[in-house]
């Protein structure tokens, strides 16, 4: 698949998402409002887990930096994929909730094996 492809293939994905954004004021609010809720669950759900991790020293310094990594990796793999031309505000909310949900399953992980 060459870049043209890749290109449409993901405007094309999109593209249902828009028409139905696009037909009411509401339709977009509740997209807006859901990446919202999406973000404020998984911001606490991460302060909740990083206060229970407790402070950094060796151990827990490895935890937050590769949950880090996967925070990053999160971040580019979502801006690779989600349009940065039309309806951006919805999908930057989407984009740092499902980074911030990434972050929250790899801690939430290695809190269970240590535990």
């Amino acid at each position: 698949m060459n870049d043209s492809q890749t290109v449409v293939f993901l405007n094309s994905t999109f593209v249902p998402l828009k028409k139905w954004l696009e037909q009411s004021p509401n339709n977009y609010n509740i997209a807006l409002l859901g990446g919202l809720a999406l973000l404020i669950v998984v911001t606490f759900s991460m302060l909740f887990l990083l206060k229970k991790i407790g402070k950094t020293d060796e151990r827990t310094g490895i935890l937050y930096a590769r949950s880090c990594v996967g925070m990053l990796i999160a971040v580019i793999l979502c801006d690779l994929i989600f349009p940065k031309d039309y309806m951006w505000q919805v999908f930057f909310v989407y984009k740092y909730g499902i980074v911030f949900l990434v972050g929250v399953v790899y801690l939430s992980i290695q809190y269970n094996k240590e535990k």
